[in-house]
């Protein structure tokens, strides 16, 4: 690895304010007290959505990122990157029912169903549903809901921070694969998403915060040089001055060269 004192002082700053921030963050790797909920509401009835949306507006810490009228619509919404921490979900649906929602993509998020006909309970249930919730709904039982996914998002214990050698157990591309830490070269944002690039010269998105990477990631090898970047020290395969006292870094596994922010 070759490159300018000044610019190997800066890297070699940076992965020191790394380490310090994931000491201190790492209690707090999903929810804090403060953070917001964010949902997705499916349901092929207009008035439905909008009237759901109305009774949410009385819990200030969830937010309704987007809608869909079908399974199809709401497939393309959840991979565009609106990663939600729960789905309100109809069961009965032209074409798809939400089951077969489940059944093409899947994720952290919770379930709560929220549908005209109670014969379906059972099986929702068996599909780990946080709650099922009859039309039309009541405001003191939405709460209720509300109430049962804020106890679960900051209740999740916190995750141990990763070994270079550890493996991880990932969805990278809609292929679900065991990931070696240590082959991973850069992690960079892209939405609710992140793209992962490996030393083979591999690439994909994985449905995970560069956050959450960030937190887990093993802070003596892997640092954020932007804010939207965390790199591998060892895939570093030089290091080149640039402007105002940035870098730009040369990974093995890419020619096209990162740069690092300025100080």
């Amino acid at each position: 690895m070759s490159g300018s004192p000044n610019c190997i002082i800066c890297i070699l700053e940076k992965m020191i304010l790394m380490s310090g921030k994931m000491m201190t963050g790492s209690l707090h790797i999903f929810f804090s007290m403060t953070d917001p909920i964010t949902a997705i509401i499916v349901d092929d009835e207009r008035l439905a959505r909008k009237g759901l949306r109305l009774l949410l507006e009385d819990h200030p810490r969830l937010t309704v990122i987007d809608e869909a009228d079908n399974v199809d619509n709401a497939v393309a919404i959840i991979l565009e990157a609106r990663r939600p921490d729960v789905v309100f979900l109809d069961i009965q649906m032209p074409g798809e029912t939400g089951f077969d929602l489940l059944d093409r993509v899947a994720g952290p998020w919770h379930i709560i169903f929220v549908t005209a006909y109670d014969a379906y309970a059972i099986r929702a249930f068996e599909v780990n549903a946080l709650d099922y919730l009859l039309k039309p709904v009541h405001p003191a039982r939405l709460a209720r809901s509300i109430e049962r996914l804020d106890d679960e998002q900051t209740s999740k214990p916190a995750e141990r921070p990763l070994e270079y050698n550890d493996h991880r157990f990932v969805t990278l591309d809609n292929q679900t694969r065991f990931l070696k830490i240590n082959t991973i070269a850069r992690v960079r944002a892209a939405g609710y998403y992140t793209q992962g690039l490996l030393t083979d010269g591999h690439t994909g998105l994985v449905l995970q915060a560069l956050k959450a990477w960030e937190t887990r990631l093993p802070d003596k090898h892997f640092a954020r040089i932007h804010r939207s970047m965390v790199i591998n020290f060892d895939a570093i395969k030089r290091i080149e001055p640039w402007f105002n006292h940035a870098c730009r870094i040369y990974l093995i596994s890419n020619d096209e060269p990162v740069t690092t922010s300025r100080r």
